[in-house]
């Protein structure tokens, strides 16, 4: 018995030696690894987590300093909403990186897993779908979603405006009961709310942002109408700014980002072409090319999605136009979106950049012009169904044309054109060269002068779709959900 007794003692002073050789020979960050991180801690592991936050789009790119403050606790929050792991703050566990959000940090979701600060990390999660429902077509956009809310990450009520003084104005009426019944159905689906908030005097913008009083006014009231209403962020179009405007605009953007704690904060951009693709081969730039009013830098810092307005083109890429044959002034060439994505993603992080999808299309007067070239003279954008009965009345059949849209061309002496109406008629975010001409590197029309229609089609949408796969960016967001678009885009988005 005491032989027993003493064997028994010896296997257990043996195991309690190698638990100790253990503990002395592995490192403690091993161990540290595994524990819960929290608001207030310091260590390698917070770094590990800082790096997988930052490679998800969670977190800026810089921001692993290995301590767990405020930035990171945010940007856990974030990502334990966007996974459904916990998304209040009346929940125990709301902001602590413990096993639950460790295991989905770990199985890849919300994201890519690999460990990296660069701002190319292509996501491995599948691409987010999003959208703008504008204000002045409330009820068609919304019942076009209601039926398709799974198949969405966001939506963006277009939304709110500001005023000449700095303030807010609810243009689309989110306070109305239509809106909030929408606005459940959403969160039901667990679609995240993010009203638009628009903006297009560029003097305007300047005054109230270059003024500390008035731009600390306009991030506050911003912030509180999220939190007060609920919605899961906001998203910011300041379109039309100054370059003067710039670091204010900055300035902005971080006050606001500050003010959102978990919130979302979705900034839309114009497009910005290449300056080697603005200008013919020899001719002067001038010193003013890249006088650009948004800082790619500061947004991929306190954005948690950059959606750039990749439509509009007309005949603003000189090297396209040249390249491909007339009629040529499309809303959204696939090699120009390209273009538009490869050059931001060279200081915007790929898993927070998303490519704007449009839905609809624009009407032309084309002319040649003396010397060669033709001229391209927008008449008016337009929903589907306008370029399908001009087509019908004419007995055109639409073909695809040479970037990848539909369209097709006509005689305006056949049949007077006339402005799109009702359901046909659309607005669009950008503006479009009114009258350019442009140089083609051929002509596919036999008349001294025509129209021309070029629209975006279910076809051009699952091209940029494929495109955004391509590029591994986050997802793609479409202008605009109105009951106008092509109704087989559905069938695309996922």
């Amino acid at each position: 018995m005491k032989v027993c007794y003493y064997t028994m003692m010896k296997n257990i002073t043996q195991v309690i030696s190698l638990l100790f050789t253990l503990l002395f020979l592995v490192p403690a960050s091993s161990f540290a690894a595994t524990r819960s991180l929290y608001f207030g801690l310091s260590g390698s592991d917070v770094v590990v987590l800082q790096n997988q936050l930052i490679a998800k789009g969670f977190l800026s790119a810089g921001k692993n300093t290995g301590y767990f403050g405020t930035l990171t606790q945010t940007a856990v929050q974030k990502f334990q909403c966007a996974n459904s792991i916990v998304c209040s703050v009346a929940t125990a566990g709301y902001g602590v990186y413990g096993p639950m959000t460790r295991a989905a940090m770990l199985s890849g979701s919300g994201g890519a897993s690999v460990v990296t600060t660069s701002v190319t990390v292509t996501p491995k999660s599948p691409l987010e779908f999003s959208g703008w429902i504008p204000y002045w077509r409330t009820v068609t956009g919304t019942n076009d979603v209601l039926p398709h809310l799974s198949q969405l990450t966001s939506v963006m009520p277009f939304g709110y405006t500001v005023k000449d003084d700095g303030t807010l104005s609810d243009t689309a009426k989110l306070s109305e009961q239509s809106w909030k019944s929408f606005i459940a159905a959403a969160k039901n689906n667990k679609v995240r709310v993010v009203p638009t908030v628009m903006w297009g005097n560029g003097e305007k913008i300047h005054e109230i942002l270059s003024n500390g009083t008035t731009r600390v006014a306009l991030e506050d009231e911003i912030a509180a109408l999220v939190k007060e209403n609920g919605f899961d962020g906001i998203d910011i179009d300041f379109e039309g700014k100054k370059h003067e405007t710039k670091d204010y605009f900055s300035t902005f953007l971080r006050g606001l980002y500050q003010r959102m704690g978990n919130k979302w904060v979705y900034c839309t951009i114009e497009s910005r072409t290449p300056v080697e693709d603005r200008f013919s081969a020899g001719a002067i730039i001038p010193a003013d090319a890249t006088d650009y009013a948004n800082d790619y830098v500061e947004m991929n810092k306190y954005c948690d999605r950059v959606e750039i307005m990749a439509y509009d083109q007309g005949t603003v890429d000189v090297r396209l136009n040249k390249a491909r044959t007339a009629p040529y002034a499309p809303n959204a060439d696939l090699e120009w979106v390209e273009s538009l994505v490869t050059l931001a993603s060279k200081s915007i992080a790929k898993n927070k950049l998303v490519i704007g999808v449009p839905t609809y299309g624009y009407e032309y007067s084309v002319t040649p012009a003396l010397g060669g070239g033709y001229t391209y003279k927008v008449l008016w954008p337009f929903n589907v169904n306008y370029g399908l009965d001009i087509a019908s009345k004419l007995h055109i059949t639409p073909t695809r044309n040479n970037a990848g849209e539909m369209g097709f061309t006509y005689d305006p002496n056949l049949l007077n054109a006339t402005a799109p109406t009702g359901s046909e008629t659309t607005e669009t975010q950008q503006t479009v060269a009114s009258s350019t001409v442009v140089q083609n590197s051929g002509s596919q029309v036999n008349v001294s002068s025509f129209n021309y229609l070029s629209w975006s089609d279910a076809k051009a949408i699952a091209d940029k779709v494929a495109l955004a796969r391509k590029l591994g960016v986050r997802g793609v967001a479409v202008f605009k959900f109105d009951g106008g678009e092509d109704p087989a885009m559905w069938g695309v988005l996922k």
